[in-house]
C-alpha cells in the first residue's frame, strides 16, 4: 500500500511538472480596442482582434504573427536585437513597401482638415462635418496613403483630445496590422508644449498638455537639468498621444536675431546650446528605467544641419528668398558644435540623437560637390561626406517638409526645391538619396521614390539601388522597433486622458516659465505688485496683415492678455486716472520678411531691410553686394538692399507704452 501511495504520488507530480512545461508564460487581457499580451519577463504585447492577426506560442511565450505566415520571422521576435530584426524586415520588404516608408506625411490634424498641399480632407467623400464620422476615424486620404503608398511615419497636429488622439492611434494601428507585413505607424508632432498663442501646434493636445517655456526660455535658465526634466516629462506625454518621433529639438545656433525662427533655437552661445541640446535628447530619448529605449522613450529629430541660423539678410529659408546661410567669419564649426558635440554625444544610453533633419538653405561656401549650389537635403557633401563620414551619424535622415516641390516665385510659400528648381520632381528625389537621405518630408505619395529608383538603376544597376533602398529601410525601422512599436503600439485611452496634462507636469511646466524669465529692470522695487489692485489695459493696434501662407488679417483693437486671468488677481478699470499701475502688452518690432514685390514692381531687386527697431529704419551700412544670391526665378544675383527704408508694422507698441506712461 506503501509503494503504491508513494508511485501514485509520484505520478501526479511528474503530471503537473508536464503541464507546468507545456503551459504558456503569458496572459491575455481584453482592452477593448486591442487585446494586452504580458509574457513572463518579457515584452508586452498588444494587437487589434479585428486585424486578423494571429498569435504565435514559441517556447511558451507569445509573438505576434505580422507576415502571417505560420512562423516566427526574426523581425517578429522580441528577443534579438533591433538591428538584426530591422536587417530581416528590410531584406523581406518590396520595393513599394520600402519606398512607402522613405515617406513622411503632411501635416494631419484629428479629425482631419485637410492642406493647401494637399487639399480638403473627406470621410467617405464628404467634409467631416457632414459624414457622421467620428472624430477618431480615419480620413479618405489617410486610408489611402496608408494603403496605397505603404506610408508609415505620420506627422499630427492639433486633436480634439487627448483621448481622441489615443483612439485614432488604436484606429490606424488596427488598419495597418492587417495589411502587408504588418509594420506600425510611427506618429510624430512638432514642438506641442508652448504656451504662444500664435503657434501652430500650442493646442495640440486639446489645450490640457503641459505648458512650458520655448527652448529659448528653458536654455534663460542656464540649467540643462531643467531642459532634462523637460524632456522627461514630454516624452510621456507624447508616448500617451500615440507620438514616438519628435520633430525638435531645433538646435540651430541663433545668431542671426532678424531670422523669424530665433525663438525656436536654444540661444547664440555654442556651449550652452551644445549643454541643452544633449540634455533635451537624453530626456526624450531615455525610458523611464534609465537602461535605454523603451516604450516612454521619443525618437528625436535634430535640426537643422548643418545649422539654419546664419540666414543672408535674416530672412527665412520657407522661401527663395531666404535660400543662402552665409558665414561671413567662417564659423561654420560653431553651428556643427551643438549637433557633434551635444546631440551625438550623449550622457544617456541612447548614446546619439535617432534622426535629423537638415534646413532649406543652401549654405554659401560650404557646398563642396563641383561647385553645385544645392539645398543642404540635396547636398552629398554635407549629408555622406560631412554628417555620415566625419561625424559618424548613421541614424535616419528626413529632408525638411517639401523639398521636392516646384516652385514659381521666391517669395511663395510653395515647394522649397532651392537650387534644383529646373529638375524634374522624380530627379529631385533621386538626387536625395543620392546625398544619402533617408525620408522625405511632407510627401504622401510613394510614385516619385518608385520613379527616382528607376533613373538610380539606369545609372548604377539593380543590385546598388536596392541594397541603397534597403540601408534606408533598416535605419528607419530601427527607430520603430527601438521605441517598442512593433511590440505593442496601441494607447488605454483612460490612460493617455491620465497621463497627458495632469497637475503633476502642469506645475512643472509652470514653475519652468518662472525660471525662463529674465528681470532687466526692477525700479524702486515696483514688483511684485500686491493683488487686488486696481489695473488698466490699454488695448492693443494691431495693423492689417498677411501670414506665409497668404492670409490676411484685418486690423483690429484688442486685448493683449486674457482678461478673465488678469481679473482673478486685479480689479480691472476702464479709466487709467483711477489705476494702481498700468499692464501694457506689446510685441517685439516686426521687421518684415526682407522682400517686398512693391520694391520689384518699381524697378528694385524686390529686397529690403529687416529692422529689429519701432519706427522708420534705413539700411545706410548693408553691403554694396549681398554675401550670396542667383535663383533661376530671378535674373541677378545682387540681393543688396542698401539705402533701402521699412517701418515696423506695430510703430504703435511703442506708442501705446508712451501713451500709457503719459
Amino acid at each position: 500500500m506503501e509503494i503504491q501511495e508513494k508511485a501514485f504520488i509520484t505520478f501526479c507530480y511528474v503530471i503537473v511538472l508536464l503541464s507546468m512545461a507545456c503551459s504558456p508564460k503569458f496572459t491575455e487581457e481584453d482592452k477593448g480596442d486591442f487585446t494586452l499580451i504580458k509574457n513572463e519577463g518579457g515584452k508586452v504585447l498588444g494587437y487589434s482582434p479585428n486585424s486578423g492577426m494571429k498569435l504565435l506560442n514559441v517556447d511558451r511565450y507569445a509573438f505576434k504573427d505580422l507576415s502571417r505566415d505560420g512562423k516566427l520571422d526574426a523581425y517578429e521576435d522580441w528577443r534579438l536585437p533591433a538591428e538584426k530584426r530591422a536587417h530581416d524586415l528590410a531584406g523581406k520588404m518590396s520595393l513599394e513597401q520600402i519606398a512607402g516608408l522613405m515617406l513622411y506625411s503632411g501635416h494631419q490634424s484629428i479629425p482631419a482638415g485637410g492642406n493647401r498641399f494637399f487639399g480638403p480632407a473627406t470621410y467617405g467623400g464628404k467634409a467631416f462635418a457632414e459624414s457622421g464620422a467620428a472624430p477618431s476615424d480615419l480620413s479618405d486620404a489617410q486610408l489611402k496613403f496608408l494603403e496605397e503608398d505603404n506610408l508609415r511615419h505620420v506627422l499630427i497636429t492639433s486633436v480634439q483630445s487627448p483621448g481622441i488622439a489615443a483612439k485614432w492611434n488604436n484606429n490606424s494601428q488596427a488598419m495597418v496590422e492587417k495589411i502587408g507585413l504588418g509594420i506600425p505607424i510611427n506618429t510624430s508632432s512638432d514642438p506641442r508644449h508652448g504656451s504662444d498663442s500664435y503657434a501652430e501646434f500650442n493646442a495640440g493636445a486639446g489645450g490640457t498638455i503641459s505648458m512650458w517655456p520655448g527652448t529659448l526660455g528653458i536654455a534663460a535658465s542656464f540649467d540643462p537639468q531643467l531642459m532634462f526634466q523637460f524632456g522627461e516629462i514630454g516624452s510621456k506625454e507624447y508616448r500617451a498621444l500615440g507620438i514616438a518621433t519628435s520633430l525638435s529639438p531645433q538646435i540651430d545656433l541663433g545668431t542671426e536675431p532678424r531670422w523669424s525662427r530665433f525663438d525656436g533655437t536654444m540661444g547664440e552661445d555654442p556651449d550652452l546650446a551644445t549643454d541643452m541640446a544633449r540634455a533635451y535628447v537624453d530626456g526624450f530619448q531615455s525610458s523611464d528605467n534609465g537602461v535605454g529605449w523603451g516604450y516612454q522613450s521619443v525618437n528625436a529629430m535634430v535640426k537643422h544641419w548643418p545649422g539654419g541660423g546664419p540666414e543672408e539678410g535674416g530672412r527665412d529659408g520657407h522661401f527663395g528668398y531666404g535660400a543662402y546661410a552665409v558665414y561671413p567669419g567662417n564659423n561654420l564649426k560653431d553651428h556643427l558644435q551643438p549637433f557633434t558635440e551635444g546631440a551625438f554625444k550623449l550622457e544617456g544610453p541612447t548614446k546619439m540623437a535617432s534622426a535629423l533633419m537638415p534646413y532649406y538653405t543652401i549654405s554659401d561656401g560650404q557646398d563642396i560637390e563641383n561647385g553645385d549650389k544645392v539645398g543642404n537635403g540635396f547636398n552629398k557633401y554635407l549629408i555622406t561626406d560631412l554628417l555620415r563620414g566625419e561625424y559618424g551619424f548613421d541614424g535616419v535622415v528626413c529632408t525638411d517638409w517639401g523639398i521636392t516641390r516646384d516652385v514659381s516665385a521666391v517669395d511663395l510659400f510653395e515647394g522649397k526645391s532651392l537650387g534644383v528648381e529646373t529638375m524634374t520632381v522624380a530627379e529631385r528625389h533621386y538626387k536625395v538619396i543620392e546625398a544619402g537621405v533617408d525620408q522625405f518630408g511632407g510627401n504622401n505619395d510613394m510614385l516619385p521614390i518608385l520613379d527616382a529608383y528607376k533613373i538610380g538603376v539606369a545609372e548604377h544597376g539593380e543590385d546598388y539601388m536596392r541594397n541603397r533602398f534597403e540601408e534606408s529601410a533598416i535605419r528607419l525601422l530601427m527607430n520603430i522597433f527601438r521605441v517598442g512599436l512593433f511590440e505593442n503600439p496601441y494607447l488605454d485611452v483612460a490612460e493617455t486622458e491620465k497621463i497627458v496634462g495632469n497637475a503633476e507636469f502642469m506645475k512643472a511646466g509652470y514653475e519652468a516659465q518662472l525660471r525662463s524669465i529674465v528681470m532687466l529692470k526692477n525700479h524702486q522695487n515696483t514688483l511684485p505688485i500686491k493683488t487686488r489692485q486696481k489695473v488698466y489695459v490699454p488695448q492693443r493696434f494691431i495693423a492689417a496683415s498677411r501670414n506665409w501662407f497668404g492670409r490676411e488679417t484685418p486690423e483690429k483693437l484688442e486685448h493683449p492678455f486674457n482678461m478673465e486671468v488678469i481679473k482673478k488677481y486685479f480689479e480691472v478699470v476702464g479709466n487709467p486716472e483711477e489705476a494702481d499701475f498700468a499692464l501694457v502688452g506689446i510685441t517685439s518690432p516686426n521687421g518684415g520678411v526682407g522682400y517686398n514685390r512693391e520694391d520689384l514692381s518699381k524697378g528694385g531687386n524686390g529686397y529690403v531691410p529687416i529692422s529689429l527697431q519701432y519706427g522708420p529704419y534705413t539700411a545706410y551700412d548693408a553691403r554694396e553686394t549681398s554675401l550670396a544670391g542667383g535663383s533661376p526665378l530671378e535674373d541677378f544675383t545682387n540681393r543688396t538692399y542698401k539705402g533701402k527704408t521699412v517701418t515696423a508694422p506695430n510703430i504703435h507698441d511703442m506708442n501705446l507704452v508712451k501713451e500709457t506712461k503719459s
